[in-house]
């Protein structure tokens, strides 16, 4: 069963390339949302993938792309990214300083 934001979509990124997206909505049977991104002759960068996510998700949500393990992979679309969020599980981070200091505004 979805729920939400279900369906497919044809966006102008903030980068002026086509987007298409297509999201699942919330899939309760799984328990997972998901939404891919791709454009049709590169992969899309990390300026269009936090347009989308914050087109679909909140700012406080916590939103991953996964890099499995290569027997794991399913490779439709050569320039596909996807982002996943888990439904009802608070999603596990890393301590910020891991990545650097946090700098104040």
């Amino acid at each position: 069963m979805q729920d939400g934001p279900a369906g497919a979509f044809f966006v102008m990124g903030p980068k002026g390339a086509e987007l298409k997206i297509i999201s699942s909505g919330l899939d309760f049977e799984y328990r997972w949302e998901h939404v891919s991104v791709s454009t049709e002759r590169r992969t899309p960068n990390w300026a269009e993938m936090c347009f989308v996510k914050d087109l679909f998700w909140r700012e406080d949500e916590c939103v991953v792309e996964f890099h499995p393990p290569k027997a794991s992979y399913v490779d439709c679309h050569p320039f596909c990214l996807h982002l996943w969020r888990p439904i009802g599980v608070e999603f596990p981070m890393s301590p910020s300083i891991l990545v650097g200091p946090r700098r104040d505004p």
